[in-house]
């Protein structure tokens, strides 16, 4: 699940490879069938969301109706991409597997930029991103900041880690009941936390859980942002958003499926 700054709600499905948008009141928007897996990397943009499949050695933007704008090809150009990073309309990071290089890669000339070699163990990777020389990753069990050397810069143990977002300096690691953030200032601090919530996730406004069935909203002012990030005030009073039931049991469906995926070994996911 992600949400949008306008509050769309979106949800892929890793059981039928479905990519769904649904609006405040439950209303599907639009809904784009994969035949092979894809990875949602934001919709921090909802006029181009970028979504990878390593299966099939492409990435794509598509609109905010989901409608496909954009394909790339990446099986024509290099070897195995196992994860790619869109940087903007232009750029995207691409995680060469094979050759053990991150490159740099403006797909709007077709030009390779830079290419940096590696030499990670990214068996449990989850999740990259990159910003401004730096390497952001998530594993199965630490969240590593590296630089374009990757000489490892910070790390610090994550359980149940989900996705990485970028807003502006600072990146935040979403987990299953926890929010972290890093800032070269801060460090690395835990901005939520909510052992009783079924799923956590932000967008630029606010937080949100799903715990109960039911959807909560946390604002900036709840979260007392004159002090933000550096302190969590518990005993928050949030709001209650209106969704529709069925939105959801599909979100708390989707994400069992996930948790479940999550236990099994890597070589089976593999197999599979």
């Amino acid at each position: 699940m992600q949400i949008d700054d306008y509050g769309n709600v979106y949800l892929y499905r890793n059981k039928d490879f479905s990519f769904t948008k649904y609006d405040s009141v439950g209303r599907q928007l639009g809904k784009l069938m994969f035949t092979v897996p894809y990875r949602v990397q934001n919709v921090q943009n909802p006029l181009s969301i970028p979504v990878f499949s390593e299966n099939a050695q492409e990435m794509k933007f598509v609109d905010q109706n989901l409608n496909e704008i954009q394909k790339i090809n990446l099986r024509e150009k290099f070897s195995f991409i196992r994860f790619a990073y869109a940087e903007d309309l232009q750029q995207i990071w691409l995680l060469d597997e094979s050759t053990k290089r991150l490159i740099q890669y403006n797909f709007r000339n077709d030009t390779t930029i830079n290419a940096y070699p590696f030499n990670l163990n990214i068996e449990d990777l989850i999740d990259l991103l990159i910003y401004e020389g730096k390497v952001y990753m998530i594993s199965k069990d630490f969240f590593s900041v590296y630089n374009l050397k990757f000489e490892k810069l910070f790390e610090a143990p994550i359980e149940n880690a989900r996705r990485l977002r970028r807003e502006n300096e600072r990146i935040a690691v979403i987990c299953a009941s926890k929010i972290f953030l890093y800032t070269t200032e801060d460090g690395f601090q835990k901005i939520f936390e909510d052992p009783e919530t079924q799923i956590v996730d932000k967008n630029s406004l606010a937080f949100f859980e799903i715990k109960g069935n039911k959807l909560y909203l946390y604002t900036k002012g709840d979260l007392n942002e004159n002090r933000f990030p550096k302190s969590f005030e518990t005993g928050l009073k949030p709001k209650e958003e209106e969704r529709p039931a069925s939105i959801i049991e599909e979100i708390l469906e989707t994400d069992k499926v996930l948790r479940e995926e999550e236990k099994e070994p890597a070589s089976q996911q593999q197999k599979d």
